[in-house]
């Protein structure tokens, strides 16, 4: 009993404590600023042959009324990315718009993605020194037509350093549904977006897909050097810029991931990269975070369904309702709501992994790197 009244507590805490993480909200459009500022967009690539074309496509096709420009750093691709970026770009109303520059070899400390990222702001420097904003997106991400003046809209109006959507990922297959919905989730849980825009919380996160920085933010902070050996870089940024500047994250509506997950190993890769780094590989930190995990997802079914215990009812179902608004952004039927116990002992289990992973020095593997630090 004692148990399950715990568990119950917890589900109290984040439904009513947690800043209202499980809600769905989307902000009111921004006004349309007097003068439409100059940006230039970022988006490394590595071997993307597959997404990197319709990338490019939806950056140059923004109905943007100001000046824009893209850069896309080919990071030793070895699949046609950075032919395959200028076909793309020919099709557009903005060809000129395009630089496609190649990274040059990834210096010690530094991840892969920040390294891009830096030698496309250098490269941006070149091309627009003038520019306001520096939109950083990835070569898997698609954005609709108005994303980017809405972005620009936003960080104009509200005056903000940092404006980040998350994309909304693919949710086709079988474990796309199981997974992704929850992936959101826990993410919003441990990073309540309502905190994230409060000037006065210290929690700062953002989304890799689609962040748009002012140029005056980053080269506060150092430029991309502050966070060069960071694999969570998104939120890296995000801690780096926050203290000096305001910024906010939200869910996207029309900025959408082309990466397939259509079976379970992907996913459990992709959460297995980084669960580790998030972290801090601390083995501490991992048993906190797994009994944190069984407490919050696995005893209310558990006691629920084996002992019969009340409390534990009402935890799975406090769960349940939680999920589902997440459920619903992603279109996704109610009857999932129940399983996301099943969910969370499959995170659980992928986090643990991401330890062993790092243990036999194969963490933050990606596009044939192996970039998380070496253990002692």
């Amino acid at each position: 009993m004692a148990l399950s009244l715990l568990s119950l507590a917890v589900w109290a805490v984040l439904l009513f404590g947690r800043a209202g993480f499980w809600r769905v909200r989307r902000p009111p459009a921004a006004p349309a600023p007097a003068h439409w500022p100059e940006v230039v967009a970022i988006i490394p690539a590595r071997d993307e042959a597959d997404v990197i074309g319709s990338a490019v496509a939806g950056v140059l096709g923004q109905r943007y009324p100001g000046p824009l420009w893209l850069v896309v750093v080919d990071d030793h691709s070895a699949d046609g990315t950075a032919d395959i970026a200028r076909a793309a770009a020919a099709t557009t109303a903005r060809p000129q718009a395009l630089t496609v520059i190649g990274a040059r070899e990834l210096p010690a400390g530094w991840s892969g993605k920040v390294w891009a990222q830096s030698e496309g702001l250098a490269a941006a420097d070149r091309i627009a020194p003038q520019a306001r904003y520096v939109w950083l997106t990835d070569a898997d991400i698609r954005h609709g037509p108005g994303v980017l003046a809405a972005l620009v809209a936003r960080a104009e109006s509200e005056r903000r350093d940092l404006v980040s959507l998350m994309a909304r990922l693919r949710c086709d297959s079988v474990w796309e549904r199981l997974v992704v919905p929850a992936f959101v989730f826990f993410f919003a849980k441990l990073y309540p977006f309502a905190r994230v825009r409060d000037p006065r919380s210290r929690v700062a996160a953002a989304a890799g897909g689609c962040m748009l920085a002012s140029r005056a933010a980053l080269a506060r902070i150092g430029g991309f050097a502050a966070i060069r050996g960071e694999l969570i870089d998104d939120c890296s940024l995000a801690a780096r810029i926050k203290p000096g500047g305001a910024i906010r994250l939200d869910l996207a509506d029309d900025s959408v991931s082309l990466r397939p997950y259509d079976h379970w190993r992907s996913l459990w890769d992709m959460i297995a990269r980084s669960a580790y780094t998030q972290l801090r590989y601390s083995p501490l930190r991992l048993a906190g975070a797994v009994a944190g995990m069984v407490l919050t997802y696995l005893v209310p079914p558990v006691l629920a369904l084996g002992w019969r215990v009340w409390p534990a009812w009402l935890a799975w179902a406090a769960m349940a309702l939680a999920y589902l608004p997440m459920l619903r952004e992603y279109r996704q039927p109610w009857w999932l709501a129940p399983l996301l116990p099943v969910t969370a002992l499959f995170y659980l289990a992928a986090t643990i992994d991401s330890a062993r992973r790092y243990r036999l020095r194969r963490g933050g593997q990606w596009k044939g790197r192996t970039q998380a630090p070496v253990r002692p």
